[in-house]
This record gives structure tokens, sequence and C-alpha cells, in this order.
């Protein structure tokens, strides 16, 4: 019998640590503000489910659409990637190349690098 196709983002989360849901949460509410977000909303039920159905989902998600949902999926997966990026940054001696290289390049982008290092 195939095996039914299951969402990257419902499997993401499932992988994820207690601290690491935690972190997330964290993450999130800080940057916006506001503690009850959709993104939020949508993260505890996928955390929640035993196996991913979206017709289960989008019951679940009440006055949310499925174009919306597919945003709100995207979104999620993209600040889920950037809270883990913040938590595992100091252990990891790559990303913190990438993200001084990122770092360097949005400086010369903007003529603020050599000047940084001209003075």
């Amino acid at each position: 019998m195939p095996k039914k196709p299951s969402d990257i983002l419902f499997q993401l989360i499932l992988s994820l640590e207690k601290a690491e849901k935690r972190h997330f949460k964290l993450y999130i509410t800080r940057s916006s503000g506001n503690e009850d977000l959709k993104i939020i909303k949508l993260f505890d039920v996928l955390d929640k489910m035993d196996a991913y159905d979206e017709k289960v989902l989008i019951k679940k998600m009440k006055g949310v659409t499925k174009p919306q949902l597919s945003n709100l999926k995207s979104h999620l997966y993209k600040e889920l990637l950037a809270s883990l990026r913040l938590l595992k940054s100091n252990d990891s001696l790559d990303l913190q190349l990438n993200e001084l290289f990122d770092s360097a390049h949005i400086l010369y982008k903007k003529d603020c690098f050599f000047k940084v290092f001209v003075q």
C-alpha cells in the first residue's frame, strides 16, 4: 500500500525538540508583538496532529481558506527556519561564517562596506 504523501512542514514540526518549539513561539511572539497569530495557531494544530490531513487542518483553522492556508504554511516554514538558524547559530561555525558573509554582502550593496574598513 503506498504511503500517504506527507507535508514537509508537518515533518519539520514533528522533528522539533521541546526546546526548539518553545524557542520558536518566543521568537515569533517577540518579533510580531502579538500572541494571537494565525501562524502560532497553525503551528499548534500541526504539532497536535498524528498524521497530516489537509482537510482536517482546514476544518481546525476556522476562517482560513485553502489559498490562505498555503501562504500561511509557507510563512510558517520560513519563520521556523529563521528561528532554528538563530537558535543553532552559536553551535555551528558554518552558520556563523554564512551570517558574517551575508552581513558583508548587504553592507557592500549599500556602499557601507568600504567606508567601515577604509576609515
